[in-house]
């Protein structure tokens, strides 16, 4: 488990570490004004309807249930299932988009009512939402055919192939936008061709697996029935969490122009450790958890979750506050160049800030949510996803104005954190969580090495380091790396001492790796 963890760590990482790239290029671009603030919510609009019908509630009712025909039943019998779910899919989305193409105009003056007041920013979103919209039907199904490959345990093909998008984002900035109006309109195209990418590797990898999807007319099979039985729920979940991601939408068009670029930039950020460890951890845990459950082995289960959650908080609690303590730094480091001004790094590193109060929470949810898809329950998530949802409306409304572009940030922040307590409290009842004392006290033991690595990165800077964020790029570039590495070895240092981690072993572990690649 902790070799898939760490494949699709890697090349969610390499992915994550290109995306920050294609940012950089839109920051460099663009900056934080209207055109990015339009791009960002184009973007948005499939990614929201992606998160709903692809990766989320499809993928958790799609696997456990082509994994169970896999192990119960023959590959032939998977094969046929894994047809009819894509094709269902497809259609479903097809129909979506068309209507989202038609009444695009109608759609952004529900979730960008901020936008009708600036008639170009409005237009410009328009035009650069039909752009985007069909990459969600491409990268659905390409999500559709990952859960295909990760039943298979072909995580690494899965995690490389989604790397396409940012390397087709990066051309199209850099190649695309002098034929284009403006650059906005480029790295719009980069997206849907990136689509076209993403689902053409996965469709050959798929193949190769021997599972080949083909395009038929959609049936209604009692495969499918079932799939969408197990599915509703999560749909509503997930719509509930898209509500979520729109309420903050909204609130942020609401905002001064360039809010929704700002927090866009700082999210960017806080996804790198989300995306590295909690999409690996979600993506590895469900197919195992689901495995285990099937055999009947729920202390073998309940190990894999708890291991999962040990090697995630690991790494996820010096990131929160490693970020914390360098959002500045890092804003003005990644992006604070081109048309990104000072005050644009400003605001983003407090938007930054805000957003790493939840990051191990966002994370924990990642762990936490497979123990309820992998016995086959979708409906208490949702439940809990309606209390989040009712919680981050509220947070909103109290924090948007004297807060402003941090109020969204925290509101989600604390959201999350209500929603892995009531995860964990709720799995703890039904006898599918439990913390041996061990566990507890390596938690206990890195929040306390996570603070002291924090506290000595910010003496570090006040004494070494001070008004660094104005300093040229190549001296930001160092200065930054010497103080992670500061952070690196205090942390790593203390949990050497506490016994949480053998340095010693974990060196010869990388070296021989390594050497044998």
């Amino acid at each position: 488990m902790f070799k898939n963890l760490l494949t699709v760590s890697g090349w969610t990482m390499l992915s994550r570490l290109l995306g920050l790239v294609r940012d950089q290029l839109l920051a460099a671009f663009l900056g934080a004004g209207s055109l990015q603030d339009a791009y960002q919510v184009a973007f948005r609009l499939p990614n929201m309807f992606r998160r709903l019908f692809g990766e989320g509630a499809f993928n958790a009712a799609f696997v456990p249930l082509f994994t169970l025909t896999l192990d119960k039943k023959n590959i032939n019998e998977a094969k046929k299932f894994a047809n009819e779910s894509f094709n269902i899919l497809i259609f479903i989305l097809l129909i979506f988009t068309l209507l989202g193409e038609i009444f695009m105009p109608q759609l952004l003056h529900i979730i960008a009512p901020g936008f009708t007041t600036d008639k170009n920013r409005y237009h410009e979103a328009i035009i650069l939402s039909r752009i985007t919209f069909p990459y969600m039907i491409l990268i659905c199904g390409a999500a559709l055919l990952a859960g295909v490959l990760n039943s298979l345990h072909h995580f690494s093909i899965a995690a490389a192939a989604y790397v396409s998008f940012n390397i087709f984002g990066i051309a199209a900035l850099l190649w695309l936008t002098p034929f284009m109006p403006n650059a906005a309109w480029a790295a719009a195209w980069g997206v849907t061709i990136s689509g076209v990418a993403q689902f053409g590797i996965l469709w050959l990898a798929a193949r190769k697996a021997g599972v080949t999807i083909l395009f038929h007319r959609p049936k209604l099979s009692p495969s499918i029935k079932k799939l969408f039985r197990k599915m509703t729920p999560g749909i509503i979940g997930s719509g509930i969490t898209q509500i979520n991601l729109t309420i903050d939408t909204i609130i942020a068009t609401l905002l001064p122009t360039g809010s929704v670029s700002v927090m866009y930039f700082a999210d960017r950020i806080n996804q790198l450790p989300l995306g590295v460890l909690g999409a690996a951890a979600g993506t590895t845990l469900l197919p195992l958890l689901t495995k285990e459950l099937n055999t009947g082995n729920k202390e073998a289960a309940l190990s894999i979750q708890n291991k999962t959650l040990d090697y995630c908080l690991l790494l996820t609690l010096p990131a929160a506050f490693g970020l914390f303590t360098l959002a500045p730094l890092i804003i003005s480091t990644l992006f604070g160049h081109g048309a990104f001004n000072l005050d644009a790094v400003y605001k983003s590193a407090q938007s930054l800030r805000t957003y790493t109060v939840g990051l191990p929470a966002f994370i924990l949810i990642k762990v936490l949510s497979p123990g309820f898809f992998a016995r086959g329950d979708t409906s208490t998530p949702v439940k809990i996803g309606i209390f989040t949802l009712l919680l981050n409306f509220i947070l909103n409304l109290i924090f948007m104005y004297p807060l402003a572009h941090m109020g969204p940030p925290l509101a989600s922040s604390i959201a999350a954190i209500a929603n892995v307590g009531a995860l964990a409290f709720i799995l703890w009842k039904k006898d599918a969580f439990y913390l041996p004392v061990s566990i507890i006290k390596r938690i206990i033991y890195m929040i306390v090495a996570a603070f002291i690595m924090s506290l000595s990165i910010f003496l570090t800077e006040m004494i070494f380091f001070q008004n660094i964020i104005k300093n040229p790029i190549l001296f930001r570039i160092i200065d930054l790396s010497i103080l992670v590495l500061t952070g690196g070895l205090v942390y790593g240092g203390i949990l050497h001492i506490l016994d949480i981690i053998d340095l010693n072993s974990t060196c010869l572990k990388v070296r021989q790796r390594i050497l044998k690649r």
